[in-house]
């Protein structure tokens, strides 16, 4: 059994359309400090740190690996969802058109990736804390739920969504804070 608390990552200093990998702005940062206080609050028993490989993310999880002066395990399965183009406009228009459907409406790479989401979460071990993106977020709840939506909820940056995945099958635990997010 294993408590696995997902963190979407600090606001980003550009946009997914404008940039291949941002780190975070001013106020991402300012949310990376908030969300790493109130994390260490919450946890007299430390699990372990997992990020996603992309700047925005790492640096989210960073506010709390300093603070804790632990080390951050980098896990691509948590990264941001593949893009069919290298294109940055194309694949902001991709997203905002597959975001408004199904995970069974994209091609096998996008639920190969979706599906790979939900066997990390339960293959984890210990409670961890993994920071990561809107939607691999959303991939991880509807695993959770069976939930074939691309988009069950908004997740907040720096919002935190706790699941469970006692007896071999995830469950939602509680769900981050939520917040209208516009796919740039």
């Amino acid at each position: 059994m294993a408590i696995v608390q997902l963190v979407r990552h600090g606001k980003a200093a550009a946009g997914f359309g404008t940039h291949p990998d941002p780190g975070l702005d001013d106020l991402g940062r300012s949310q990376a400090a908030a969300v790493a206080a109130m994390l260490d609050q919450q946890h007299q028993i430390r699990p372990i740190l997992l990020s996603s490989p992309l700047a925005r993310a790492y640096e989210t999880a960073q506010a709390l690996a300093t603070l804790w002066q632990a080390d951050i395990t980098i896990e691509s399965k948590v990264a941001e969802i593949p893009s069919p183009t290298p294109d940055l406009e194309a694949r902001a228009a991709w997203l905002r058109q597959a975001m408004a459907g199904n995970w069974s409406d994209l091609d096998a790479d996008v639920q190969k990736w979706q599906q790979e989401i939900g066997t990390f979460l339960l293959g984890c071990k210990e409670d961890c804390i993994i920071f990561s993106h809107y939607v691999a977020i959303n991939a991880a709840v509807g695993a959770a739920t069976g939930d074939d939506r691309m988009r069950i909820f908004g997740p907040d940056n720096c919002s935190v969504t706790t699941l469970d995945n006692t007896g071999g099958k995830l469950s939602v635990i509680e769900l981050g804070r939520v917040a209208d997010t516009h796919i740039n």
